[in-house]
């Protein structure tokens, strides 16, 4: 792979006068220590991970895991037959692998750091206190009834306790399904019912952004129509005295927790066993919950932190993220604490108490990875420059992102504001479904181009397909359906009880193939540039529009704080498209004809004439998940009068943006 000068893409336009860059040599002085050397050295693993799977992904088990009994085979199955499976008749435990062995070795190293809403909470614990809390939890569970194959529900904030919670279900053997603590109750029957979970662990109440989320309260409410929870387990978080506690099935944690002793022996469990299943949204019908395998989840989590991020020793990785999604599963957790690193747990929002907390938090601990989706970047970003000046975040190493691709101008701001010019920028392309990363630059060996998710990881043979033919499609400067050709350790098993779905949705779409529902380009160098949900990409009179690249030349306007497109049906041209966009300041409001021609004009200007917005809708607030996605399919549903169509809303962090953005396209669109 080499990086000429840039060249003309006719296709992969998002590439044009975009530059490869080398991670800066400041990066190599804050830690000399690398995980990779450079491009050649990742190009040499990469293709020896394609070549030779088994021998590559069984000497990185050995070297990155402890195994109760040695694996024989390493791996079997095939995405066509959807029955992968990798470390065959190996045994393992996952806490074994997250708290013991590093509590031996290094009892005193700080495990998890928490922040709490309110700073004043603020703690520390080590490994050697951590294996301590998993233990005591772990019997509770265990004198409860809770056995090897059991799911375990957990309804926590983001707090050591929901870590401790994770961990103490993975020591028995049994299987934890976590739900977001901004779900409602009807959301937390629906995945408790699915998962058929024998107990529940919350709290009394949470906080977020200095408000109180009544936890308990929530969980009451939905275990009424919850006919196998026997028990809830509840940590007292804030003390209120009011809490409901029903005799013989709501326990106290610290209470209970106090009658155990601090080491309850791991259960081994086959490395196929299910270590956890996660719900996800989609347009229609139930949240289906997503199942990882304990073996090949770990591995992936543990090589992707330790390559992609470049953790070492003794770095403090600070993911801005909820363990209630993967992004926290994988990188909160699991990722840190195999490698035996401390992980920084915020339960808060960025802009509480100030928009400079997040820098605090890094500041304070003096953080050496930050991972933080786009959404949140762009809020910080809206602030101003005042907060980040306050804080010194010169440990800062390696920057993520996660949950979307990052615009070329916030990785800009991100590089030179957040990281100074000294950091290596991630931006992270993965899935629920694909437990750990599937491409990303990984940091100090593959140079960055912003905007770009640039190169697969290890063992992830990805590949562009045609979405008409169905066939592979050869070379470089090419788009379509992005897919992987061949299995990897830590991709989902199935959907929970309902593997038919799974294979409905990921494997028969393009037979041989994992289809990842995302288009894609590649580009003359090989690069891969994400380009959202295929229902996500525009086809204007035969142009196909990346609604991500349209946005990026709407959010040039300085006066737009966040914007996306949708694509509509349209007589004349197949699909028209649609702009939604949210402005930094609400006077700017005032001349919204202006605006609105501005905008046109500049997409004009910056990609074509074709992929001019038919109408551009000024919108308070554009709906979000709780993980900061963009919810798409709720704007075009209501642009096409489908607004009593939306789906399963569940995941919406905004519901009051859904009356807004109706009456905006109401009075913008339908009655223009």
């Amino acid at each position: 792979m080499t990086f000429p000068e840039p060249r003309e893409h006719k296709v992969v336009h998002e590439a044009n006068g975009v530059r490869a860059i080398k991670t800066p040599q400041s990066f190599y002085d804050k830690q000399p220590v690398k995980s990779l050397e450079a491009l050649e050295h990742y190009q040499e693993m990469y293709q020896k991970s394609l070549e030779d799977p088994d021998e590559f992904f069984g000497q990185m088990a050995k070297q990155f895991l402890d195994w109760d009994k040695d694996f024989g085979k390493v791996s079997s199955g095939s995405l066509k037959e959807g029955d992968s499976a990798w470390f065959l008749g190996g045994e393992l435990n996952a806490s074994y692998n997250c708290v013991d062995r590093h509590a031996f070795s290094h009892p005193d190293r700080p495990a998890v750091i928490f922040e709490a809403d309110e700073e004043s909470e603020s703690r520390t614990i080590t490994y050697a206190e951590l294996l301590r809390e998993v233990s005591r939890v772990a019997g509770v569970l265990q004198s409860w009834g809770v056995r090897k194959g059991d799911t375990v529900a957990i309804y926590l904030p983001m707090t050591t306790e929901a870590i401790v919670a994770m961990l103490a279900v993975a020591r028995l053997g049994a299987v934890h399904s976590v739900i977001f603590s901004g779900f409602s109750s009807g959301s937390i029957r629906d995945r408790v019912n699915d998962a058929g979970s024998k107990a529940i662990i919350t709290c009394d109440e949470g906080r977020r952004g200095g408000r109180i989320v009544n936890n308990k309260k929530i969980v009451d409410a939905a275990v009424d129509s919850c006919p196998t929870v026997e028990k809830i387990l509840v940590y007292k978080r804030t003390g209120n005295p009011e809490i409901n506690m029903v005799e013989g099935r709501d326990f106290w944690w610290q209470e209970e927790a106090e009658k155990f002793p601090g080491y309850i022996p791991p259960v081994p469990v086959n490395s196929e066993d299910p270590l956890f299943l996660l719900y996800t949204s989609g347009s229609t019908g139930s949240p289906k919950g997503v199942v990882h395998s304990t073996g090949g989840y770990l591995l992936g989590a543990a090589l992707t932190t330790r390559y992609v991020f470049d953790v070492q020793d003794e770095d403090i990785i600070f993911t801005a993220g909820d363990v209630g999604w993967i992004t926290g599963h994988t990188y909160s957790l699991y990722g840190p604490l195999v490698l035996g690193v401390p992980t920084i747990v915020f339960e808060g929002t960025p802009v509480y108490p100030d928009y400079g907390r997040l820098w605090k938090i890094c500041a304070k601990h003096k953080a050496t990875h930050f991972y933080i989706a786009p959404t949140a970047l762009r809020l910080l970003k809206k602030a101003g420059e005042e907060e980040i000046k306050k804080y010194d975040l010169s440990r800062l190493r390696t920057l993520g992102s996660v949950g979307e691709p990052i615009a070329p101008e916030l990785w800009e701001w991100y590089n030179e504001k957040i990281g100074n010019g000294n950091c290596h920028i991630a931006d992270t392309y993965w899935q629920t479904e694909s437990g750990s990363h599937l491409i990303a630059p990984l940091a100090g060996a593959v140079p960055q181009k912003p905007g770009a998710a640039t190169v697969p990881f290890f063992g992830i043979d990805a590949c562009i397909i045609d979405p008409v033919s169905g066939k592979e499609l050869e070379g470089n400067d090419i788009e379509g359906v992005l897919a992987v050709k061949s299995t990897w350790p830590s991709m989902a098993r199935t959907v929970w009880r309902n593997h038919t779905k799974y294979l409905d949705t990921y494997m028969r779409p393009y037979p041989g193939y994992y289809f990842t529902g995302d288009g894609a380009g590649r580009d003359h160098d090989g690069y891969y540039w994400i380009r959202g949900r295929v229902d996500d990409v525009v086809n204007v009179s035969g142009h196909r529009l990346s609604t991500s690249e349209i946005e990026s030349a709407l959010l040039e306007n300085g006066k737009v704080a966040e914007a996306a497109v949708i694509g509509i049906s349209d007589e004349l041209t197949g699909q028209a498209v649609i702009a939604f966009v949210a402005l930094k300041d609400a006077t700017d409001s005032e001349n919204l004809d202006g605006l609105r021609r501005a905008l046109v004009l500049h997409v004009r200007g910056e990609i074509g004439p074709f992929a001019a917005p038919k109408s551009v809708i000024v919108v308070d607030d554009l709906p979000k998940t709780r993980s900061g996605k963009i919810m798409r399919r709720v704007l075009r549903k209501i642009s096409c009068h489908e607004a009593d169509q939306l789906g399963d809303m569940s995941t919406l962090a905004n519901p009051e943006s859904v009356e807004s953005i109706i009456g905006a396209v109401d009075s913008q669109f339908f009655n223009k």
